[in-house]
């Protein structure tokens, strides 16, 4: 079964949780999607402010996390806004903590089980990178419409599975559907995104299986997504003919029966992320 095709859910209608860790039961979470076969899961975690983990620790599945606000640090490694890691399963933790509280767009590779004999696969392990440092790239594709650049956070150096930035520049539109080969998954960090089942806020979160065809988009804003892959690098397949973009589309979110009470559209105020 895998995940559910989700095309558009906005993360502030999900309702908070505790016990988004194991072991800290004062961590909230609000989870965006998961994997029925695997129990992937990618979520928000929300860290109290003066919360701590004793270490060492390790867990059994890997983590990748962005900072979308606040504070964190694992072990030596301090994150702060759009800062960013991949730990893979073993990796050791001489504790966690969090001074002033955080908000943490987060991602595991299953279901954390506890903890796990140290040792990690070194050649995946990224402890610290961050949204704010390095170069952006352009020109990634020749239909790809200008005014865009991206940031790499990560490429799997096994699957080929990357992370990166997306950002685009205001009155940005497309005119061409495409679809790529692997599962894509997409959180806006900030501004909004026009597409053919609605307006993205800053908040919303999609799950696209391989092969589905999307788009044409545009920004009246502007804005700053997070792309993740699943199955290997993204490329791109454009149609050969292009369609009529529409800056006010009708709001018709592709959503699974268990999110469809949460599929209302936000008002455009500058929501925050989260």
């Amino acid at each position: 079964m895998g995940r559910p095709f989700i095309e558009f859910i906005q993360a502030q209608a999900l309702p908070w949780r505790r016990g988004g860790l194991p072991g800290s039961p004062e961590v909230e979470v609000r989870e965006l999607s998961v994997d029925a076969d695997t129990a992937a899961t990618s979520m928000l975690l929300r860290y109290p402010p003066g919360w701590r983990l004793a270490g060492p620790t390790a867990l059994d599945v890997d983590e990748e996390l962005l900072m979308l606000a606040g504070d964190l640090a694992v072990g030596g490694t301090r994150h702060t806004r759009l800062g960013y890691a991949y730990l893979p399963a073993g990796y050791r933790r001489a504790g966690m903590e969090s001074a002033g509280g955080a908000v943490v767009l987060t991602f595991l590779s299953g279901s954390p089980a506890g903890s796990t004999p140290e040792g990690c696969d070194s050649a995946r392990l990224i402890e610290r990178a961050s949204g704010l440092d390095g170069d952006w790239g352009a020109g990634f594709h020749p239909r790809f419409p200008p005014g865009a650049g991206r940031k790499i956070l990560r490429q799997d150096p096994d699957t080929g599975e990357q992370t990166w930035l997306l950002g685009t520049m205001p009155l940005r539109s497309g005119s061409r559907p495409e679809r790529h080969p692997v599962a894509e998954e997409m959180y806006l960090l900030s501004g909004e995104l026009a597409g053919p089942v609605g307006v993205m806020r800053a908040g919303a979160y999609f799950w696209r299986p391989p092969q589905a065809w999307h788009g044409p988009f545009g920004s009246l804003t502007g804005n700053l997504m997070l792309f993740r892959t699943k199955g290997g690098p993204l490329s791109t397949v454009y149609t050969e003919h292009e369609v009529e973009f529409s800056w006010s589309p009708e709001h018709r979110p592709i959503l699974p029966e268990h999110l469809r009470e949460y599929g209302t559209p936000l008002p455009a105020d500058g929501c925050a992320a989260y």
